[in-house]
């Protein structure tokens, strides 16, 4: 048997993780955020930096909030 076959089902991974609505916008956001903070830190302007750092806190709780409303993966052994 090859290593593929003999893993057990437990430790492999779900083909569905990270792909809702909820992933993707949290991923977005955070994206964004890194961006405005790298751009922050680039040309000096630490309020800049900030805001970054706040829409990944942001980022975050939308992401949480969309997975509450539905939005987000199904607990496992729930369908």
């Amino acid at each position: 048997m090859t290593e593929v076959q003999t893993r057990d089902e437990s430790q492999m991974r779900d083909p569905e993780e990270g792909r809702t609505p909820a992933a993707w916008t949290a991923v977005t956001i955070m994206l964004i955020a890194f961006c405005v903070g790298t751009l922050g830190v680039c040309i000096a302007k630490p309020w800049m930096f900030w805001l970054g750092i706040a829409l990944i806190i942001v980022g975050a709780i939308v992401g949480k909030v969309m997975a509450m409303m539905g939005l987000g993966q199904y607990p496992k052994g729930s369908s």
